[in-house]
């Protein structure tokens, strides 16, 4: 019978146990609730420090790669768009009545802002790209941007790594990652750095990849429809 590979979690587990601590499972049900300090060196130096202030034991919660982690998220709110962008407004200039509410695209607006909706109209007009905002492309799959991501889709639900805490009035956190997981952090910050600096380039790309996929499966599909003949000549 093989013998089963250890997770990310067994090693730190055992590392921990040989620097005489108490590994103790734990999950985190509310972030919001604790006060935490969040440890900037790697592991040897955290459990050093867990040494200098005394513990007897360390938190070890498992963290899993997570399906909404293949999707962009540029950390903006509901609430912060609505602030940011006024909603439903089609201007979207940025004036306070945009933001309250009360602009009503225009009619109700003494800041230009009808002057700036007609601009946009005529952009459409002379189908001109409108401008985008990261925050537009919210929810977006990252991996039309860094393909190779979509090798990782199978490890989803996996124990990509653990989170380490040491208990006190202030806990003292560190979070470690397996290597794998941090080549997959890696690309997700490389294609969340293209929809950053250019959102309609990154938009582009996106439409780029549909339409060679599709391209791809037409093909495909055409070939399976239509075989090769089989030839007419006859064995001797």
């Amino acid at each position: 019978m093989a013998k089963e590979k250890k997770s990310i979690t067994d090693i730190i587990c055992d590392h921990i146990k040989k620097q005489h601590f108490l590994p103790i499972p734990v999950q985190t049900l509310n972030e919001e609730a604790e006060s935490t300090r969040y440890f900037g060196g790697d592991l040897k130096e955290f459990l050093a420090s867990a040494k200098a202030l005394g513990a007897k034991g360390i938190f070890v919660e498992t963290l899993y790669l997570e399906e909404d982690e293949f999707f962009y998220d540029s950390g903006m709110d509901d609430e912060e768009y609505l602030a940011t962008y006024g909603g439903d407004c089609e201007c979207n200039c940025g004036c306070e009545c945009c933001k309250n509410g009360t602009c009503n695209c225009g009619k109700d607006c003494k800041c230009g802002c009808q002057d700036v909706k007609n601009s946009k109209k005529s952009k459409k007009d002379d189908d001109t790209p409108i401008w985008l905002a990261p925050e537009d492309l919210d929810g977006l799959d990252l991996s039309l941007l860094e393909p190779e991501m979509a090798k990782f889709q199978d490890r989803i639900g996996e124990a990509c790594g653990v989170r380490l805490t040491i208990p006190g009035v202030d806990h003292l956190e560190v979070e470690i990652f397996a290597d794998w997981y941090d080549k997959f952090a890696e690309m997700v910050d490389e294609a969340s750095d293209i929809i950053e600096e250019d959102p309609n380039y990154a938009l582009e790309q996106m439409e780029a990849f549909f339409k060679a996929a599709d391209a791809k499966a037409k093909e495909v599909k055409k070939i399976a429809v239509h075989p090769p003949k089989k030839s007419g000549k006859k064995k001797k």
